[in-house]
């Protein structure tokens, strides 16, 4: 039966999430507390739905993790097996999903309340990974994309619905909403991570929806393959002086000849531009500016970076002014 607690907070929860077998996990007993049962209680509703419960989603410490969660005084002696006046046998500790399971099993007001707390704050967690995941590389970044997918898919096989529990429909619809990842606001590249490079500016052409703008005045067949990632009917302008000639009439036309949907044009930029810099959906409610430490043909074979722009107002101007100019001819 439910107590009358106080909804823990999500600094709270934090110190209640422990690293066991490399899986961010919780202990049955701080989760009895957060909802408001006792331990026993608890374990007998997750018991009464032991087929929800992959190895996935729980698992029993062995002697050796709870030896080594007591020495870190993670546990106390009402914890722990065997210690005196301690419980009978050793903690169940739950992954990020069968908590998610968790708020198909337990009833009531509270679990309800307590469950949204736990879910933003696995959302959190996964939001700090992301705004630096720049800094972790994309192998890292790829296994917490991975982890997330077959998350929701493990909330999506839910199949039973409770009265006072979320549906099933409603916690894959918070799951998916916490767990969407957005395209980074910034970006660094160590020397030599051209391929991530890569990767980090088809991602930012894929987010355009409308127009893409790319001022640099050194460019070249590069230049255009990484923008095959732009959407289908994005309108793409490059403004270029092209600086030593990097892109050649041939290099063009075999790109769009074998590219005929890439919908592609050239102005110059009339010599006032040192800066490279890349304006998505110009004028409108979803416009964002990147400015580029270096030209995307050349991103990764040294030490680079793509930041956004915040005040973009200021840029409308020279934009505007862009937008006149003439053809470049090659």
């Amino acid at each position: 039966m439910e107590n009358a607690i106080v909804i823990c907070s999500e600094n709270n929860l934090r110190s209640k999430i422990y690293i066991i077998r490399g899986k961010q996990v919780m202990l049955d007993v701080d989760l009895a507390e957060i909802y408001g049962y006792s331990v026993k209680a608890f374990n007998q509703q997750v018991k009464n739905n032991i087929e929800k419960f992959d190895d996935d989603f729980r698992f029993q410490l062995n002697a050796d993790e709870v030896v080594e969660l007591s020495r870190s005084k993670f546990l106390t002696s009402m914890q722990v097996k065997g210690v005196k006046g301690g419980r009978s046998y050793f903690p169940y500790a739950f992954t990020e999903q069968g908590i998610y399971m968790l708020m198909t099993v337990l009833r009531g007001e509270l679990a309800i309340k307590q469950s949204k707390v736990l879910v933003r704050l696995f959302k959190a967690m996964k939001d700090y990974i992301i705004e630096r995941e720049h800094f972790i590389g994309y192998d890292d970044v790829a296994k917490l994309a991975l982890q997330t997918s077959q998350n929701t898919k493990d909330i999506a096989r839910m199949d039973k619905k409770l009265s006072n529990v979320p549906t099933k429909d409603d916690v894959v619809k918070i799951i998916e909403d916490f767990s969407s990842r957005e395209i980074k606001k910034d970006f660094l590249f160590l020397n030599g991570k051209s391929v991530e490079a890569d990767l980090a500016y088809q991602q930012i052409y894929a987010e355009a929806e409308n127009t893409i703008f790319v001022i640099d005045n050194y460019i070249g067949l590069k230049t255009l393959v990484l923008l095959k990632s732009a959407r289908k009917n994005v309108k793409i302008t490059i403004f270029s002086d092209n600086i030593h000639h990097g892109l050649h009439k041939k290099e063009l036309d075999d790109f769009i000849k074998e590219y005929p949907h890439v919908d592609i044009s050239f102005k110059t930029t009339g010599s006032i531009f040192h800066d490279r810099y890349i304006i998505l959906d110009f004028d409108t409610e979803n416009e964002k500016i990147y400015h580029c430490g270096a030209s995307s043909k050349d991103a990764g074979k040294k030490v680079c970076a793509i930041s956004t722009i915040t005040d973009t107002a200021v840029y409308k101007p020279l934009i505007e002014k862009l937008l006149e100019n003439f053809e470049l001819i090659f």
